[in-house]
């Protein structure tokens, strides 16, 4: 099942995939997929529902995040065996975790600000977890069953502050709004078997710089569930991403950053696809 939402910011209405693709309107069943709506017996009531009853999405509507009111943004860093190589970092022993800001939540089209005039701005394609169920001190083994299901996510990055400008705080320099493109839907866990097989993808202006699988991560899924859930207990609509595979513009040689009018565009396996076009501070039409 593949959950959406649709509208302006603000003011999105929730939404389920047909079997042929086409959006149709939950708004009339639901108020909005509020995080509590995420528990395993809502998801169960929404399978139930034929997909075909109801309306459809109007076209050209815009695709907002597949989650209201997301409570934690946890992300990973370092998390690819090749990215880590790529960076000159060696990989990792214990997951990297910091936090994006929930002010920096998009739509998956929705225009990236630029920020300001030293930003050093990169890409990220991740997978992204939603969490659906509590979770505290999870065993791995037990941890996907607290996931509702996985979205793409775009880790924006202003490597700038995130290095040399922010005095080691990566934080400063992953939250700037507009920086966590994630969506367009919600793929519940029951259609994605094994989230450490799937193909990631990414492109600047129509040239592919990053393809890779999950297959590629230090740390798998279940293994991230569980070292989150020790430090933080999880609630359910939390967010973490993943981790990036190679070819982000920090590790290019020399180094490639993204300027105002570059298209971004990314993809994952059952996870939809994205599309952002970096604009001047001031000039997002989203």
């Amino acid at each position: 099942m593949k959950l959406l939402r649709f509208g302006q910011p603000g003011h999105e209405r929730p939404a389920i995939l047909d079997a042929d693709g086409i959006g149709r309107d939950l708004g009339d069943l639901l108020p909005d997929l509020h995080p509590r709506l995420l528990a395993p017996a809502t998801l169960r009531a929404l399978r139930a529902i034929d997909p075909v009853r109801l309306p459809r999405i109007p076209d050209g509507t815009r695709i907002g995040p597949p989650v209201a009111d997301i409570g934690k943004f946890i992300a990973i860093g370092l998390n690819y065996h090749a990215h880590a190589a790529e960076t000159g970092n060696p990989a990792p022993t214990q997951p990297v975790v910091f936090a994006k800001w929930t002010s920096c939540i998009g739509g998956p089209d929705d225009d990236i600000v630029y920020p300001h005039p030293s930003c050093k701005l990169d890409w990220e394609v991740e997978l992204g977890i939603v969490i659906g169920s509590q979770a505290r001190h999870v065993a791995e083994e037990d941890a996907l069953a607290h996931v509702a299901g996985y979205c793409l996510a775009n880790d924006v990055s202003d490597r700038h502050y995130q290095r040399e400008g922010g005095a080691g705080q990566w934080g400063k320099g992953k939250g700037f709004d507009s920086f966590g493109p994630i969506g367009p839907w919600l793929i519940t866990t029951d259609e994605v078997p094994d989230p450490q097989n799937l193909d990631l993808w990414l492109a600047v202006n129509g040239e592919t710089v990053q393809r890779s699988s999950t297959s590629d991560m230090i740390f798998s899924c279940a293994r991230l569930v569980s070292e989150c859930s020790r430090f933080m207990t999880l609630e359910p609509g939390d967010l973490i991403i993943t981790g990036t595979p190679p070819g982000v513009g920090l590790g290019m040689k020399p180094p490639r950053f993204l300027q105002p009018g570059d298209v971004v565009t990314l993809g994952a396996t059952s996870l939809g696809m994205q599309r952002q076009t970096v604009v001047p501070a001031g000039a997002a039409s989203r």
